[in-house]
């Protein structure tokens, strides 16, 4: 079962993994005998069976596998899994007694074994805990500095120290994060968790007076550092995206509703380069100096994207977008080394923003 780290009423889950097992041996009693399998090789072992197994033993109540198995509800193989691993990973003295049909420790041992982490789970560690940054001032912040906090608790001697070490070479920071509310992250959550009918205050961008607004939320999301809900708008019947700045007052009406099965995020901003989804259809093609290719080569821009080289180690970048606000602002954020191969209509947005822009700043 995936387990919940808690911040104030959020429920953050994390899903725990199948363990690793080598090739089990067999038990000497029938109840505990382990059906032939092939080895299979699986990821972190769910170390919260181990520990009441191992606080069993050292209870002196000589539990078995099938005690175990249905404390926690999993199969009896699972168990089995467990203590294999208990003996050859964690190289704990477990042996079977067949007179009190149960497991004991033929040697004293002081405490549980650290979880063994390997230096790319180390350094994976600490890219998530600098990723956090990230979530600062929302709901997750609390949970996820948890959630680390448990983990790196558990690392050896020398894995800590590793990770001291590169905590000091490495370092995330995203560019004007939003301040957002907690209370209304809470609201929102509880909304799509329960599917239920929101309704709420929201300004349209630029806009002076705030409209009410009564939505089916589908999904919550943070794209490039801004936090958005993507909801069906009741009265217009389509889809919104609500920047959360910009969304206030928020309450959860008794009302439930149903996402449609064919709703998918991924497909839903397939034309957009970031969140604003437009009716078009443009081949937006733009061409890059010497300069600006060596930043835009090796990243991901867009799903549909193509890269042409250009001699002179330039390049033109193509893209299928559905809308060309966004494209505009990014264009003009290269200034002059982005130049629109196509569509005539982004040029012609470009030239005129260009025309705005030489009238507020004459020559002095």
């Amino acid at each position: 079962m995936p387990k919940a780290v808690t911040g104030k009423s959020f429920p953050l889950y994390f899903a725990v993994d199948p363990i690793t097992s080598p090739a089990t041996r067999l038990g000497t009693l029938k109840t505990e005998i382990m059906p032939k399998t092939k080895p299979q090789s699986y990821n972190r072992p769910p170390w919260e069976r181990m520990m009441r197994f191992h606080n069993l033993i050292q209870d002196d109540t000589f539990p078995n596998c099938t005690q175990v198995s249905k404390e926690f509800e999993v199969s009896l193989r699972t168990i089995m899994r467990d203590v294999e691993f208990m003996k050859s990973r964690l190289n704990l003295p477990l042996e079977f007694d067949s007179k009190r049909n149960g497991y004991y420790y033929s040697e004293p041992v002081e405490q549980f074994p650290q979880i063994p982490f390997s230096e790319a789970e180390v350094f994976a560690m600490l890219v998530a805990h600098k990723a956090i940054a990230q979530y600062k001032g929302t709901p997750f912040e609390t949970p996820l500095e948890l959630a680390f906090r448990r983990l790196t608790g558990q690392l050896d001697s020398s894995a800590k120290f590793s990770l001291g070490n590169l905590n000091e070479a490495l370092s995330f920071r995203p560019f004007a994060p939003e301040d957002n509310d907690l209370g209304t992250f809470e609201i929102l959550t509880r909304a799509l968790k329960e599917r239920r009918v929101l309704k709420f205050q929201y300004r349209n961008l630029g806009a002076e007076r705030k409209e009410a607004r009564l939505v089916h939320p589908y999904h919550l999301g943070c794209v490039d550092n801004h936090w958005y809900l993507f909801a069906h708008d009741v009265k217009r019947g389509q889809m919104r995206t609500f920047a959360l700045p910009r969304l206030n007052s928020p309450e959860i009406t008794p009302e439930r509703f149903t996402i449609p099965k064919k709703f998918n995020l991924s497909e839903y901003l397939k034309g957009s380069l970031n969140v604003f989804k437009g009716s078009d259809d443009y081949e937006v093609v733009i061409q890059f100096d010497a300069w600006a290719s060596d930043l835009i080569r090796g990243r991901r821009w867009h799903g549909s994207q193509e890269i042409i080289e250009l001699p002179g180690r330039q390049i033109r970048l193509r893209l299928r977008l559905n809308s060309l606000e966004e494209a505009e602002r990014w264009v003009l954020s290269w200034g002059q080394h982005a130049t629109v191969v196509r569509p005539q209509a982004l040029a012609d947005r470009l030239r005129e923003t260009g025309q705005v822009l030489l009238a507020r700043y004459p020559k002095g």
